[in-house]
């Protein structure tokens, strides 16, 4: 199993399920926790979180997305420069 694939026991995302899932930083103390990371999603979990964090099957399904429906969402706009005083 790759590194990328532990946190999740191979199965994905929690949130969109997709399979494109990359390790952000591991714990100062080796071995301690992984934080990884949703490319579709963005979606980001600890290693050590609760199984409805990180288990693709126990994540509750009102939050969960559909990676086809990413593109219908609203892209939130930039915040505007502060104005001078």
């Amino acid at each position: 199993m790759s590194q990328s694939q532990a946190g999740t026991q191979g199965q994905g995302c929690p949130r969109c399920r997709s399979v494109t899932i990359e390790v952000l930083t591991n714990s100062p103390i080796p071995g301690v926790w992984t934080i990884y990371s949703c490319k579709t999603c963005f979606y980001a979990w600890r290693s050590t979180e609760p199984e409805e964090n990180t288990n693709p099957e126990k994540y509750p399904e009102p939050f969960r997305l559909n990676p086809e429906d990413l593109v219908n969402f609203a892209i939130v706009p930039t915040i505007p420069l502060l104005r001078e005083s």
